[in-house]
């Protein structure tokens, strides 16, 4: 039973921190979930208040920072609303449309696309693009680096029990 949990955990672990690059994905829900499965398969025992409150805090600021700082990287770049819809769009579709690349070229072309419906000129609307693939990547940088930290606290809670 307690290979099946760590099996379990670990690939769940791997589903997150692809998540974080791929939105499709459920990324620090995967996370969080491993520790239920922890909970339940293993032991709550190592757990308390301030783990699940941290763990909590973690994912609540993954959640909002994931499009705040998207929306940020097209703002900074002179976009508007449409350009912050069509580069959500973008990266959700694009992933579909155009496999691996579509990542990059999505957001990039939802960003463009929503700006050009809205009557942006093509030079400001390609700067908003650019903008997104910017917040995409700063995003990207964030959530590694939030999710990575909610694996490491997890070990360090599970081996100082």
């Amino acid at each position: 039973m307690i290979i099946a949990a760590w099996v379990i955990i670990i690939l769940l672990f791997v589903v997150g921190m692809a998540g974080a690059v791929y939105p499709v994905l459920p990324g620090a829900l995967a996370i969080y979930a491993a520790f239920f499965v922890y909970g339940f398969m293993i032991g709550f025992e190592p757990f308390g208040l301030w783990f699940w409150l941290i763990q909590t805090t973690i994912v609540a600021v993954l959640m909002i920072a994931d499009y705040l700082v998207s929306a940020l990287g097209v703002k900074k770049f002179g976009g508007t609303k449409a350009s912050v819809i069509g580069s959500t769009i973008g990266l959700l579709v694009g992933p579909f449309v155009i496999p691996v690349a579509g990542l990059l070229i999505g957001p990039f072309l939802g960003a463009v696309i929503g700006e050009l419906l809205v009557g942006t000129e093509l030079r400001q609307a390609m700067k908003a693009g650019v903008g997104a693939l910017v917040g995409f990547f700063s995003g990207l940088v964030v959530k590694v680096i939030l999710q990575l930290l909610m694996i490491v606290l997890f070990i360090i809670w599970v081996i100082n029990y």
